[in-house]
């Protein structure tokens, strides 16, 4: 047992920045509250205590504005960050060393009992400030969700989901979210953050690249049928007055526009 206490604030340790001692994150996280509240409700539910199991989980709610029903499962090394506002349903399962923020919903769209109605969380999993994660499906290990995001459906391993609702955007070969500087084997990604480019915007810029080549071509042709009749008495005239010989197309302004 006291070896779990201790790996719970170990964690907020190695993932907080402004956790400056052991003594601070026991008396001023509630997250970490939230979580010591959550297991005797866990075990009173489990064991058949329903009642008390929930009063529990209401007092932990009141006392640090994170509602986690009794019912939940939850891993070690689990983090909530800040998490004023988050609610964790009754059938969610929430992986080890997985980090949660302010205002995120682990909840269910179905309405029968007795079913995986709340989402599961593989390990290693960030879920971002605001997200709402809706439905009983699964968020594959070391997934992120980022800010605001509406995830109503499977997050593969390793992807992040962005947007409402939600798009994934799998992982680049070689290519991570790490901070610069030197960091641990395994590092942490606060909010889940990304270099990896939105979905949309590389559909738009995809779009973009492919008219300028497209206007560029066709420049090339006039030029070439410009000379040609240039050359030939019998062709003269036979390019049109409004024909685009030169390039307009403003792919970079666009592309600033489209942003990252």
């Amino acid at each position: 047992m006291f070896d779990r206490l201790r790996s719970d604030i170990q964690c907020i340790l190695d993932r907080d920045p402004a956790a400056r001692s052991t003594w601070e994150v026991i008396t001023c996280y509630p997250g970490l509250h939230a979580i010591w509240l959550h297991r005797p409700a866990h075990w009173c539910w489990g064991h058949g205590f329903k009642w008390l199991g929930r009063f529990i989980s209401h007092l932990a709610r009141w006392c640090t504005g994170i509602e986690i029903h009794p019912g939940a499962k939850l891993g070690e090394r689990v983090f909530f960050d800040h998490a004023m506002g988050v609610v964790v349903g009754e059938t969610a399962e929430i992986g080890d060393g997985c980090t949660i923020y302010q205002g995120v919903t682990l909840g269910g769209t179905s309405l029968y009992k007795g079913t995986q109605r709340h989402p599961k969380l593989g390990k290693d999993v960030v879920v971002s400030a605001g997200a709402k994660v809706l439905g009983g499906f699964e968020v594959g290990d070391g997934a992120k969700i980022g800010s605001n995001a509406v995830v109503i459906k499977p997050v593969p391993a390793g992807a992040t989901a962005v947007g409402i609702p939600a798009r994934i955007i799998m992982p680049r070969q070689g290519r991570s979210a790490k901070p610069s500087g030197p960091q641990p084997a395994h590092p942490f990604t606060a909010y889940g953050i990304t270099q990896e480019d939105d979905p949309l915007s590389q559909a738009m810029r995809g779009l973009i690249d492919h008219a300028a080549a497209q206007e560029h071509q066709i420049a090339l042709l006039w030029q070439a049928i410009e000379k040609l009749s240039s050359a030939s008495v019998q062709a003269d005239g036979c390019v049109p007055g409004d024909a685009a010989r030169k390039e307009q197309f403003q792919a970079g302004k666009l592309n600033e526009l489209v942003g990252k």
